[in-house]
């Protein structure tokens, strides 16, 4: 998205290392933008505190080690490819495509909760979703593949398809 800031003067394009970079809970990331105006609006919306000494220590160390972060990035982008197509298979489920690091199923109407409660039992922990929008929704992180291998096995026990 960088290239087309000189195009729109009202973009700015952030990018979080919290999943990527591995650096979740240190709430860092960056931002770029065109319009000089754009950065004092943002800093004044800012808390009060700024970036962390450990944060900086471990965004400079991971921008030091991009190769390894990228090669991680290509695993997750291809296990994320087969957990979908995995999870396309099971009968009844929805899944929705995704480009993120999770993938959101729709379970079949009224057994979301069931379907969550026997994940749990089988020590594998999933986001569920009760709500007017998302009812029925489970929402799974792409991991390893075994980790996906559980997930997909799970699902198939608690809806009983083979």
């Amino acid at each position: 998205m960088k290239p087309l800031l000189s195009e729109y003067r009202n973009l700015v394009v952030l990018r979080t290392f919290s999943k990527w970079a591995g650096l979740a809970g240190l709430r860092i990331g960056a931002g770029a933008m065109d319009c000089r105006a754009q950065p004092r609006t943002m800093m004044g919306m800012k808390p009060p505190y700024n970036v962390n000494l450990a944060a900086e220590v471990a965004l400079l160390a991971s921008l030091s080690d991009t190769g390894i972060l990228l090669d991680r990035v290509d695993a997750i982008v291809k296990e994320r490819g087969r957990m979908y197509r995995l999870l396309c298979e099971i009968p009844g489920i929805t899944v929705w495509p995704s480009q993120a690091n999770f993938i959101l199923c729709k379970m079949p109407d009224g057994r979301g909760l069931e379907v969550y409660e026997a994940m749990c039992r089988r020590g594998v922990f999933l986001r569920y979703f009760d709500n007017d929008l998302l009812r029925d929704y489970i929402r799974s992180s792409v991991g390893k593949p075994e980790e996906t291998d559980a997930v997909v096995a799970g699902f198939r026990a608690a809806l009983g398809v083979d």
